[in-house]
């Protein structure tokens, strides 16, 4: 990843204090009603004492919009990887 949480240069996991994240990915779920959207490979900071993983901001909320747009378009499961969200806007 391009640059480290909130500009610093190591960060100690939130979750267990027992190690410094370092670069992974992961699988964000979102669900709405009968909607479920999953996108894995998601670029994240990852800690690996415990498993959890934390996303920059920018990521999130491109999930988030992603996501909104699966929910109006009424698509009921969508699965892909985060690097074709990032090449072709999946619903433009």
């Amino acid at each position: 990843m391009e640059k480290r949480l909130q500009g610093s240069e190591v960060m100690i996991c939130l979750i267990c204090r027992q190690a410094n994240l370092g670069d992974g990915q992961t699988s964000v779920n979102f669900a709405r009603g009968e909607i479920s959207v999953i996108v894995n490979r998601v670029p994240a900071w990852t800690c690996p004492h415990c498993g959890e993983a934390f996303l920059d901001e920018g990521i999130a909320q491109q999930l988030l919009q992603e996501a909104e747009k699966v929910s109006r378009a009424g698509v009921p499961h969508l699965v892909y990887d985060y690097g074709h969200l990032t090449e072709n806007k999946m619903l433009g």
